[in-house]
């Protein structure tokens, strides 16, 4: 249910109270930030030119781009455009919004823009947020979701999955002819680079032995020990 709406059996009820942010979008090349979201109004049905000004100039100052307004949405940063992208899902006052990895490619400052924008936006609506960047979900979400090829494999809320691999997560610094025999030996879950050395995490309950360290849990570790089932 969202709201008041089966979301199984009222689909274009649905449809009507969302709003969504693609990871990339078009725009036409010549067109301002106000004639674009001026035109999407357009689109979702708000016909009155009074009360379409004010929308649009409301929504670009909600997202800091109302002294863009008469700038050519191409030549936007990815920041910039980004924001534009939220602005145009907040037409029509939606109840749900989905973002499609709404960080790729910005900037840390940028980004870091974008995390407060939808952490307000998100205080009155519901927000769904598809990323595959672990730093977007610790910033922003008191709740997730990891799904792989369909299937829900966990769904819940940060902080219970971090403590559900509380002194479950060892590491180790190995060479990268022994991996092959660690992935049979242990419960690998990760292994990255560093130094120009594999780093395995492993799952183990109890301590492996072997060299392993504990290891403080992060929800990358959540991630891989959810995907490997």
């Amino acid at each position: 249910m969202l709201g008041d709406i089966d979301v199984l059996k009222n689909k274009q009820r649905v449809r009507e109270v969302l709003g969504y942010l693609p990871q990339e979008f078009g725009v036409y090349p010549r067109v301002n930030a106000y004639e674009m979201l001026d035109h999407i109004a357009v689109l979702k049905g708000i016909i009155n030119a009074k009360e379409r000004k004010e929308l649009v100039l409301a929504l670009l100052e909600r997202v800091n781009l109302l002294q863009h307004k008469k700038k050519s949405i191409s030549g936007f940063s990815g920041g910039m455009k980004q924001r534009f992208g939220i602005a145009q899902s907040l037409i029509g006052n939606p109840q749900l919004i989905i973002v499609d990895e709404p960080t790729a490619g910005l900037d840390p400052g940028e980004r870091n823009r974008f995390y407060n924008l939808l952490s307000e936006i998100g205080e009155n609506v519901i927000v769904i947020l598809s990323t595959h960047i672990v730093q977007d979900v610790k910033e922003l979400c008191p709740n997730m979701a990891i799904i792989d090829k369909g299937k829900l494999l966990f769904a819940g809320e940060p902080v219970k999955a971090l403590s559900d691999l509380e002194g479950k997560i060892w590491e180790k610094s190995i060479s990268k002819s022994e991996t092959e025999r660690y992935q049979k030996e242990f419960q690998l879950i990760s292994s990255k680079l560093v130094s120009g050395q594999p780093l395995i995490h492993i799952y183990s309950e109890t301590d492996p032995g072997n060299g392993f360290k504990k290891a403080e849990a992060d929800l990358e570790d959540v991630f891989f020990k959810a995907i490997s089932l």
